[in-house]
């Protein structure tokens, strides 16, 4: 399997927990197409996901980046962990 689908699997699992333990429901479908503000976790939420996947996987390529960039879909938010994750 290759990083790029390693991270998503990790990322899409965590999302679902995150999302159960705020919203004690099942998790909205998302493509890597999905709009992050349209997934129906709020900056909290994503705050939630971003420090349980630094734990999980060791780093937080936000907190990495010398430059602020902000993921605007799901894509977007694997791609940076992926490019992180090749760093490593």
């Amino acid at each position: 399997m290759s990083t790029e689908a390693l991270v998503q699997d990790k990322i899409k699992a965590l999302f679902d927990e995150v999302w159960r333990d705020d919203k004690e429901c099942d998790p909205p479908e998302i493509t890597k197409d999905t709009v992050l503000l349209e997934t129906g976790l709020d900056s909290m939420g994503f705050a939630v996901l971003v420090t349980r996947l630094d734990e999980d996987l060791g780093f937080d390529p936000f907190s990495e980046m010398e430059a602020a960039s902000y993921p605007r879909t799901f894509g977007d938010f694997i791609s940076a962990y992926t490019a992180a994750a090749a760093k490593q």
